[in-house]
């Protein structure tokens, strides 16, 4: 099973584009969820959750939608004296899996966080105050591309998040591999000049994938769909409502060649 969906949904620059002119905040979930499988929530890392967020965001979803939460970052970017904060994310999400509604945690870790002894150990922290909550993990550094990190992943029941993003010398390459039950795929833009170098956070995502660029990931996808119960696609590039556009246009590939995709 491939679902297709956007990084985020709330957004006032796809009123116009993606919603509809004079459309109301609190109606934007249901709109999009006609569309798409699932969604990401990043809200999550900036601002800790609680049930009555979450409990709310399903209500006004259907029966077999999926919500995939960004890890807060006091898990994944300050990492100390944070077994509190494990405990209340994790009641945070409890009406999504009361629901069904609950996809995985997205854990994205900084670039700071490098292919060390410690950092690794920590991986493993992060999975057992966790429990059995489906987990995948995005690295921000090509450290990580490692045989040795993959068979931990596998070991310890992580799922290896596969990006597309610049190609810049210490990014993540565009691996795909399949270390758990679920594969994951999140696709960031080429934006080479405004990645390191922006006003707004949201400039670094401006980008409109061609068709030809999207094929090159078609194989990939339907590989690791293959390999895993699940596989969700993510599009992050979603200044201006670009990743619906490209969402719209790589769901129509993978369906065209057989997929099963929702």
């Amino acid at each position: 099973m491939i679902l297709v969906g956007t990084a985020g949904y709330s957004y006032e620059d796809w009123i116009g584009t993606v919603y509809p002119e004079g459309i109301d905040k609190k109606e934007m979930l249901p709109f999009y969820a006609k569309e798409f499988s699932f969604t990401e929530v990043n809200s999550s890392y900036y601002r800790m959750p609680n049930r009555f967020m979450f409990y709310h965001m399903q209500a006004k979803t259907p029966e077999n939608f999926q919500f995939v939460i960004k890890a807060h970052k006091s898990l994944t970017h300050e990492r100390e004296d944070n077994e509190k904060q494990f405990t209340e994310f994790k009641e945070a999400l409890k009406p999504l899996v009361e629901a069904q509604k609950f996809g995985c945690i997205l854990a994205q870790f900084p670039t700071s966080f490098r292919n060390r002894d410690e950092n690794r150990d920590y991986l493993k922290e992060f999975r057992d105050r966790l429990g059995d909550l489906p987990l995948v993990v995005e690295f921000r550094h090509e450290e990580w591309i490692d045989e040795n990190v993959f068979e931990l992943l596998e070991e310890e029941e992580l799922g290896f998040v596969c990006v597309d993003e610049p190609q810049f010398k210490t990014l993540v390459p565009p691996e795909v591999r399949a270390t758990g039950k679920l594969g994951y795929v999140r696709f960031h833009g080429r934006n080479y000049k405004k990645w390191w170098q922006h006003k707004e956070t949201h400039e670094r995502y401006d980008y409109l994938y061609s068709e030809e660029e999207l094929k090159e990931w078609v194989p990939k996808v339907k590989k690791l769909a293959a390999k895993t119960e699940k596989t969700f696609v993510s599009m992050n590039n979603h200044y201006r409502g670009q990743a619906v556009i490209n969402g719209r246009m790589l769901r129509e590939m993978l369906a065209g060649e057989g997929g099963e995709v929702r």
